[in-house]
């Protein structure tokens, strides 16, 4: 099992190839944007899109709540690495079901295909996502009828952008509701999480320090 688990991809795209053991180059990426649809801010899905790219790997975008099913398994099939980005997580789970994605996600990751999240993307991943009722609206997802059972890749869940505005106050809300029964990994905006196996790692990104204007 391969992961790489961000809040923000491009925060930490810097850790990326040497997780990928440099092998990235000209890899064919399937990027699925489509937690960002029921958001009014959106600038992720274009940075973390330009972030793949500027490392040499081919992006191919694939919004799964249009797309034909035979498209999105093609697509999926034929893809080296699955990017999910951020955005609604409980929208987003209620997308992949309802295309069947979940499952060829799912399949992915068991053939040993690498898979990369963002804040939702990596969210997802969990056992179940109500604790991120603390950072979504559950009611952006009517079909999922409070079935917030996600796709149980892994045992941890992750807590995106957790010093990170405008994010912070929800991340410790759901650290204070549920660290005593889920075993939450928090990550800030130039942290991830690693999978490699049974390793599992968190890799750190040193922020870019501003200029000083003169």
């Amino acid at each position: 099992m391969k992961l790489f688990l961000a809040s923000f991809f491009s925060g930490v795209a810097g850790a990326f190839p040497a997780f990928a053991r440099n092998e990235h180059t000209g890899k064919k990426v399937v990027f699925i944007p489509t937690a960002s649809l029921t958001e009014k801010v959106t600038f992720y899905v274009g940075t973390d899109k330009k972030a793949l790219e500027k490392l040499g790997m081919s992006v191919e975008e694939l919004e799964i709540s249009a797309a034909p099913k035979d498209e999105i398994a093609s697509e999926i099939s034929g893809a080296d690495y699955v990017f999910v980005s951020g955005g609604n997580t409980f929208f987003l789970l209620q997308e992949l079901r309802r295309t069947g994605t979940d499952k060829l996600i799912v399949e992915h990751i068991q053939k040993g295909k690498l898979y990369i999240g963002a804040s939702a993307g990596s969210m997802i991943l969990s056992k179940n996502i109500e604790y991120a009722k603390h950072m979504d609206n559950p009611g952006d997802a009517p079909n999922l009828n409070d079935d917030f059972t996600a796709l149980s890749v892994v045992d941890f869940s992750v807590v995106p952008h957790c010093v990170n505005v405008p994010f912070k106050k929800a991340a410790e809300k759901i650290i204070a509701a549920y660290s005593d029964t889920l075993d939450l990994r928090p990550i800030s905006n130039s942290q991830a999480i690693t999978v490699n196996g049974d390793v599992v790692e968190t890799v750190a990104v040193e922020a870019k320090k501003r200029a000083k204007k003169k």
